[in-house]
């Protein structure tokens, strides 16, 4: 009888501890290059899931998150990531936007059945039959076409010369461009692959220029973009350039004059600086005041799909598979655009072409390109 009570007692104190114990909340690790080649691309999108999950919390949902600073190298975004799922009810994860360090992250993803959300452009994250990225900034397959359809359909260019960079956002930008070009019977007269640490433009200028191009294409990351039209300005090229994504962020426009900018455009998923709806305007104010500086379309699509996973758990989704599931199949009214999947985890499917006219920094649009694929 003593043996039975003594053991009824021992299991009570087992059980005891248990009863009526908090659940953990759910956990969405942000991972993005903070430093390195991409760390103005990185620190809007780490701003841009931050404030999602900042004025979740501030509005009463319980919800945990921190930030690793993922650089550029593909080894510190896996290393990361495995720190990332050794944390308590890791739902989804926010996934850094360099193409190399995604496509390093996938099988990882598919193993540990985890989402991953990204505003990361390379084409071939969303080809490979995985079913846990998503993406929510137009790929590569939609904005370079609209890249290409502005420069030949409404600028005329018979003759443009690519430029790009040999990432492999490099690689898969230039890939699209290029074949966009080609077919609207414009196919580049000169191309060239620039490494990130490359400084000095003039010798690519100059062969574009002997090449005959009548416009310069670009499809770099930002500092990149930047040294290039400057040096352009300063040599008189004056052709007209459409730049890729990276033209678009404020923070790559400080760091040119406003003349420098005169004439140049950019593709771009949204531009929130531009104006639009109250809505975006009202997220580009608390964005300003949070992070003391402007949001840009890295930011706004990187919020939108922070609030996209934020919106399924509110609405019962209360693990990866949950999550999953909810993104695959359901379409969000967000910010910059509707989401929805293609079946293949791309989310957005509308682009913009902004232009600079030289005389601030503020680009407006000038073209909406909706699901131009």
């Amino acid at each position: 009888m003593n043996r039975i009570k003594t053991s009824l007692t021992a299991t009570l104190l087992v059980i005891a501890p248990t009863v009526g114990a908090v659940a953990e909340p759910p956990n969405i690790p942000v991972l993005v290059p903070l430093t390195g080649f991409l760390s103005l691309e990185g620190t809007s999108q780490r701003n841009g899931a931050t404030l999602a999950l900042e004025e979740a919390t501030a509005r009463g949902l319980d919800v945990a998150f921190d930030v690793s600073d993922t650089a550029t190298a593909p080894e510190t975004a896996i290393n990361a990531f495995i720190r990332a799922t050794d944390q308590n009810n890791v739902v989804a994860m926010v996934a850094p936007m360099l193409g190399t360090q995604m496509l390093a992250l996938l099988p990882l993803a598919e193993e540990f059945k985890l989402p991953l959300i990204t505003v990361s452009g390379t084409a071939k994250i969303t080809e490979l039959g995985n079913p846990f990225v998503f993406r929510f900034f137009p790929g590569d397959a939609v904005v370079k076409r609209a890249h290409a359809r502005y420069a030949v359909e409404e600028l005329g260019i018979k003759r443009p010369a690519v430029i790009f960079q040999t990432t492999a956002y490099g690689q898969s930008g230039r890939t699209h461009l290029s074949q966009n070009l080609t077919d609207l019977g414009s196919p580049p007269v000169f191309e060239e692959a620039l490494e990130v640490s490359v400084k000095d433009m003039l010798p690519t200028l100059t062969k574009a220029r002997q090449a005959g191009a009548d416009a310069l294409l670009l499809h770099l990351h930002a500092g990149s973009t930047a040294l290039l039209i400057r040096q352009a300005a300063e040599i008189g090229l004056d052709l007209p350039i459409v730049a890729g994504s990276a033209m678009h962020q404020p923070s790559t426009a400080a760091l040119l004059e406003p003349r420098e900018l005169a004439g140049v455009c950019a593709e771009s998923g949204s531009s929130p600086i531009s104006g639009g709806s109250p809505k975006v305007a009202d997220f580009a104010a608390r964005y300003q005041t949070r992070f003391g500086s402007p949001p840009d379309a890295f930011a706004l699509g990187q919020y939108d799909g922070v609030a996209m996973v934020l919106a399924a758990i509110e609405a019962g989704a209360d693990n990866a598979d949950a999550i999953r599931r909810s993104l695959s199949a359901n379409p969000y009214p967000g910010l910059a655009m509707t989401y929805r999947s293609d079946g293949t985890g791309n989310m957005a499917h509308d682009a913009v072409i902004i232009c600079y006219n030289g005389t601030d920094r503020i680009p407006q649009v000038v073209q909406r390109y909706e699901s131009p694929q």
